[in-house]
C-alpha cells in the first residue's frame, strides 16, 4: 500500500524527514487531513478474499487521534 499524490493535495507531510515516507495530503481549514492510498494487486486480492484491513499508527505512547477509513473520496465541506 502506498500513499499517492492526488489533485486536491495541498501539503506533503514529512517531506524532509528521511525516517518517514512523505505523505501527500489535503489539509482543510478545520484540521481534517485526507490522504489517498493505492493498493497493489495482491493487496486488493487479499482484501477481497479476507475482507480485512489493519491500521497501524505511531502514537509515541500518547492517545491516538480520531481516524476514519474510507473507500470513496470524502465529500468536500
Amino acid at each position: 500500500m502506498k500513499a499517492i499524490d492526488f489533485k486536491q493535495r495541498n501539503i506533503i507531510f514529512a517531506r524532509n524527514q528521511p525516517q518517514y515516507l512523505p505523505l501527500p495530503a489535503h489539509r482543510a481549514s478545520d484540521g481534517t487531513v485526507t490522504s489517498c492510498w493505492k493498493l497493489s494487486f495482491s493487496e486488493r486480492l487479499k482484501i477481497a478474499l479476507k475482507g480485512k484491513i489493519y491500521l497501524q499508527t505511531l502514537t509515541f505512547n500518547h492517545p491516538p487521534q480520531p481516524l476514519k477509513m474510507l473507500v470513496s473520496k470524502p465529500k468536500e465541506k
